[in-house]
């Protein structure tokens, strides 16, 4: 969907090519990482015993559900390229919609691809022996000398592939993130079923509570009782991260008032599954003072391959998270360059970028861009503080697109519908009041952080002003 002021560039247009499938593997490949393998640490120092750790898995799945059902009659209403840039922009204006794109390209997506070329690096060299760990040369960039790491090359070699493969067509990158989503659902399950038939364990396990575990860098303020529960779901919403992205390529998928639904409810069904398998197989092995006694530089899933394989449990388990990531980097590097595609589209971005390739049909030159920017934060190595700046930020955005459900029930009351929001007004609501309580939370334990966040937003404004202004002076001139 385009407004008056949109600018056109390109006689291509986009391909409907990304099937049922492929759009649930989007969502899968997008949202499975690390997080089922790294924060059943953490959450059961939070929170003390196993069941309470499932439990939050749980209610974080359930609060994703609701999120996504909203999202799912959202999408399915405006299959169009950018998603939430597009919930956002029709529901509240122009300005709404830049600053979120603002906030996603230069911080959010871009931070989070740095990111995971760093996470995939640093697991490929614990496989190669930490042979990258050296540094390899030293740049001059105005006057200051960067040293440049192993695994920064390694990295910014990993956001060049997944670069080189998401220009080609989308059906391309459809079925790579098929198979890889494929291969992680393949790679949970069998540590959960492999854990309960291989290692030895009891479901006793599941009526013990952690008594002294080491918890490693877990403060006493985030241990026991509602801020426990709290810091958990954090982290479990963290790992549930990422299922909205589906959205970006909305305009790309096929029949997607049928199948957007279907892939987002039934992606976040299939994860959720995943990780209650998981941490049930963790726990049937290890005691929650042994998985809270877990090192930060390991993982729970290690330590319990550990029990069935041995000693080499930790290289091939590197290996399986190395694979992981690089699925989520292959789909994120995928569906976010569709977000300053479709606000360059609208005459709010560099021009330039609203080109499609006249080969592919897919906008190239936002992907580049994209990661251009993203090898900049990673040989800067400023990524991390970025994305915990930008999480607040990142949150109201989310309770904005979720709230224009009732903007668009207002509005368009007529507009064609062929999903409704199951349980609504209900469903959305409580989603907005659970995501109102973990912005008060984030403003409330870490406010530099969150001003932090909405000041960079805040730093697009003057960027709006020009694009803005400049749009308009191009449809006059037409």
């Amino acid at each position: 969907m385009t407004t008056a002021a949109s600018v056109t560039v390109s006689r291509a247009s986009l391909v409907r090519g990304l099937g049922l499938f492929a759009a649930v593997a989007v969502v899968v490949g997008d949202v499975i990482g690390t997080g089922v393998f790294l924060k059943a640490r953490v959450m059961t120092c939070n929170v003390g015993t196993a069941r309470m750790v499932i439990a939050v898995w749980v209610v974080a799945g359930l609060l994703s559900l609701a999120g996504a059902l909203v999202y799912a009659e959202l999408a399915a209403m405006m299959p169009s390229a950018g998603g939430e840039y597009v919930f956002i922009r029709d529901a509240y204006g122009r300005v709404w919609g830049f600053l979120y794109g603002w906030t996603r390209f230069f911080v959010a997506s871009a931070g989070g691809l740095a990111g995971l070329a760093a996470g995939f690096a640093i697991f490929l060299n614990v496989i190669a022996g930490g042979v990258f760990g050296t540094r390899v040369t030293t740049l001059a960039v105005l006057g200051y000398h960067l040293d440049v790491s192993g695994l920064q090359v390694m990295a910014i070699a990993s956001i060049a592939v997944v670069t080189a493969i998401n220009c080609a067509a989308i059906t391309v990158g459809g079925r790579i993130a098929s198979v890889l989503a494929a291969l992680k659902s393949a790679l949970v399950v069998g540590v959960g079923v492999g854990a309960m038939l291989l290692a030895r364990g009891t479901w006793a396990h599941f009526a013990l509570t952690d008594t002294g575990g080491a918890c490693e860098g877990v403060t006493a303020a985030a241990r026991g009782g509602f801020a426990g529960f709290g810091a958990a779901m954090l982290g479990a919403l963290w790992a549930y991260n990422g299922w909205n992205e589906v959205t970006y390529v909305a305009e790309e998928v096929k029949d997607p008032k049928r199948n957007l639904p279907l892939a987002i409810i039934g992606g976040i069904g299939i994860i959720a599954a995943l990780y209650i398998l998981a941490n049930v197989a963790y726990f049937f092995v290890l005691t929650p003072t042994e998985v809270a006694s877990v090192p930060a530089s390991s993982s729970v899933a290690t330590e319990v391959i550990a029990r069935f394989l041995g000693p080499g449990a930790a290289v091939v388990m590197a290996g399986a998270l190395a694979m992981s990531i690089f699925g989520s980097l292959h789909v994120t590097c995928l569906v976010c360059a569709r977000v300053p595609y479709a606000m360059a589209r609208d005459g709010l971005f560099f021009k330039g970028l609203a080109q499609l390739s006249s080969r592919t049909h897919v906008p190239a030159r936002a992907i580049v861009a994209q990661s251009v920017w993203s090898v900049v934060l990673v040989l800067s190595g400023s990524y991390d503080v970025l994305t915990d700046y930008a999480i607040f930020a990142v949150l109201i955005f989310v309770a904005l697109a979720t709230a224009s459900v009732f903007v668009f029930r207002r509005r368009n009351p007529n507009a064609e519908r062929r999903y409704r929001t199951w349980g609504y007004p209900v469903v959305p609501v409580l989603f907005l009041l659970v995501s109102a309580w973990i912005l008060i939370n984030t403003l409330m334990t870490t406010p530099g952080r969150a001003l932090a966040g909405v000041g960079l937003m805040a730093l697009g404004l003057p960027f709006y002003w020009y694009w803005s202004r400049t749009a308009r002076k191009d449809v006059e001139a037409s």
